[in-house]
């Protein structure tokens, strides 16, 4: 997969958000079922150690349909993306976490997310 410009990361966040918000919701399914099948856990809802198996599996599918666009998923609890993308001749990745109304954010990739600013 190649770069994405800053137009096109905008326009495949878009495209993707449908997809992050299942993983943000499956996630927290993974998590509640998880602690109701710890010794003495609280029982939910949500059932048991097959929907617990189910909704593990779809998480999968969702973040490799994810990663298979090109984007990376750099991180799940909080839900982190990134786009490989080149702003002035520099390598970076423009950087979208779970709470962000849009792609306002780059980090230069040698630095991570402790590098992060807004996009200029």
């Amino acid at each position: 997969m190649g770069l994405f410009t800053l137009d096109e990361a905008r326009k495949e966040l878009v495209r993707l958000r449908p997809l992050l918000d299942d993983i943000v919701a499956l996630r927290a399914d993974v998590v509640e079922l998880s602690a109701a099948l710890t010794p003495g856990g609280r029982p939910t809802p949500l059932g048991g150690l097959p929907e617990h198996k189910a909704a593990e599996a779809r998480l999968n599918e969702l973040m490799t349909e994810v990663q298979e666009t090109g984007v990376e998923l750099k991180g799940i609890a909080p839900l982190l993306v990134d786009f490989p993308a080149d702003l002035d001749g520099v390598p970076v990745l423009l950087c979208w976490l779970e709470g962000d109304a849009e792609l306002t954010w780059y980090h230069r990739a040698d630095l991570g997310f402790a590098g992060r600013r807004r996009l200029p």
